[in-house]
């Protein structure tokens, strides 16, 4: 009976080892070690990928919702009218790709434990989507100034209709930015690692439906 008890403690004390700082997080993380949620209970990454990976397929669903409308309202639209796409369009794409450069260049440095350039890297990116979304409000003003609004015709309907729906979405990539970025860990039931591979996931998916909405717009006008 003895024996039993101190085999359960030697087993007890090898689970709480994560507390130095090994694992995922690495030396220096706070305790964001990759046993962490195990200890207290979190949700395990793979459900976090999981609920990321169901809402982006109704993202993706909605788009191609719209997608689908604009195809069709073009086909059947005798008021269809093409304008010029502002050319900040291009710079602003530039950026958001540059932010996915700059994002798998923050999880490449969180794997290796050097927090600090991976807040350099995670705050370049969230500065860079951020960025690109002054850009967008650029090319709004662009094209207001050109004297094409929302209700000038269908086209330009749909062009504002789905950058400011994109433009939404990565706002919200912004605000899961700032949260990992900033975040407490220490008191977290989220791991830093699985709550930085959850955001970029989310980002990327952002950047490559831009890509897609771009050449949407660019050559279905």
């Amino acid at each position: 009976m003895a024996a039993t008890t101190v085999n359960e403690e030697l087993e007890i004390r090898r689970g709480g080892g994560g507390r130095s700082g090994s694992g995922a997080g690495g030396p220096g993380f706070g305790g964001d070690g990759g046993d962490h949620a195990e200890r207290s209970g979190a949700v395990p990454q793979r459900a976090y990928i999981t609920g990321m990976t169901v809402g982006l397929a109704g993202i993706l669903m909605f788009f191609m919702a719209l997608t689908s409308a604009y195809i069709v309202r073009k086909g059947i639209s005798l008021d269809w009218q093409t304008f010029t796409l502002p050319k900040i369009l291009w710079l602003n794409t530039l950026v958001l790709l540059a932010s996915s450069a700059t994002i798998e260049r923050a999880r490449r440095e969180l794997n290796q434990s050097n927090l600090e350039n991976f807040r350099y890297w995670w705050a370049l990116t969230t500065a860079l989507g951020l960025l690109f979304l002054g850009g967008q409000l650029l090319a709004w003003r662009q094209l207001s100034a050109a004297g094409v609004y929302l209700v000038s015709n269908p086209s330009s309907s749909f062009f504002y209709v789905l950058t400011a729906a994109h433009g939404l979405h990565l706002l919200g990539g912004i605000v899961a930015l700032l949260f990992v970025g900033w975040r407490n860990f220490r008191r977290a039931h989220i791991e830093r690692s699985t709550a930085t591979e959850v955001a970029a996931i989310y980002w990327h998916f952002m950047d490559g439906l831009w890509v897609f909405l771009l050449l949407l717009l660019y050559l279905g006008r």
